[in-house]
């Protein structure tokens, strides 16, 4: 890579890291699935007036748009609500990795290689230290939750992988339409509408501007940079600098929620990061007769869709 386009990598990873700090400072000014719905509708609006129609059929944006901004989102928003730390949050949610090898093993009868079932267990006993710990200093519930945020997040990547998409901004701003109704109407069923009138009506600079920056910087301009990169370089040289979103998440929640990162939680994120590392970059082992599903095989759309970390 070019130092530009290193750069350009690392300030994603930055851009995206910092994300979950935006998003605790977020929860301060709206219940969290309010605060999701939010999210969606101002990534959606104006972009889908502008990346064109969509460039896959309705089923993947409706499946993914569900299961991603409904499931994914609302879990992880509700869990970080329910005291999951800014810093954890961002370790936790790469366990998606692990969790997106096991439903492709299961739906795309992907089989992981060796090295591939070594990071997955590895990054399994990094959640293991990193629950034992909130366990004895913190609430259990929401780091529960954003374990299920990262499965949820499995599974659409493995919808993502099946559909395919040429453009990942396309795609995920025509996804970013479908959750923003479902998500409203969780909102005032399970948090009232007294509470959502209220968070409309407090709505100040800092609340619109963490809405624009979880829409419009961590969506719109972290994925059509990441897709730029993907475009000029090979899936294999791009998705290593996803490894350091939680290195940008934990870094930052210490400097601005000065969040502590105790003894066991780095041991947690050395275990998790690394396993990650293996299971994201280790090439699996393809299905007899099957094209070649590591980077620079096989369809190229696929390659590029594997490689996007997609969205936080």
């Amino acid at each position: 890579m070019r130092p530009a386009h290193l750069a350009l990598a690392t300030l994603v990873a930055a851009v995206w890291g910092i994300n979950f700090v935006v998003i605790e400072i977020g929860l301060d000014h709206f219940p969290p699935l309010l605060f999701s719905a939010l999210r969606f509708l101002a990534a959606a609006l104006p972009a889908v007036f502008f990346v064109g129609r969509p460039k896959v059929a309705w089923k993947w944006i409706v499946g993914v748009g569900l299961v991603l901004g409904v499931a994914k989102f609302g879990l992880l928003f509700t869990g970080m609500d329910r005291g999951a730390p800014a810093g954890l949050s961002s370790l936790v949610l790469q366990v998606q990795a692990v969790f997106t090898a096991l439903f492709a093993f299961v739906a795309l009868r992907e089989r992981p290689g060796r090295t591939r079932v070594v990071g997955m267990a590895v990054a399994l006993a990094g959640i293991g230290v990193a629950a034992f710990d909130e366990g004895a200093s913190g609430p259990l519930l929401g780091f529960t939750l954003c374990v299920a945020a990262a499965a949820c997040w499995g599974v659409s990547n493995v919808l993502t992988r099946k559909a395919a998409p040429p453009d990942m901004l396309n795609f995920m701003v025509w996804v970013s339409t479908v959750p923003v109704l479902p998500l409203l109407a969780l909102s005032l069923l399970l948090e009232g509408p007294e509470r959502d009138l209220a968070a409309l009506r407090s709505l100040d600079w800092t609340g619109a501007g963490v809405i624009l920056y979880v829409a419009w910087v961590t969506t719109i301009f972290g994925f059509g940079a990441w897709g730029y990169l993907l475009r000029h370089h090979p899936a294999s040289s791009v998705a290593p600098f996803s490894l350091l979103v939680p290195v940008f998440g934990m870094s930052s929640a210490a400097l601005v929620l000065d969040e502590s990162v105790s003894g066991l939680r780095w041991c947690a994120a050395a275990l998790l990061v690394g396993g990650v590392a293996l299971t994201s970059l280790a090439a699996p082992a393809t299905r007899p007769g099957a094209p070649d599903a590591s980077p620079g095989g096989g369809d190229p759309r696929r390659e590029h869709a594997a490689a996007s970390p997609g969205p936080v």
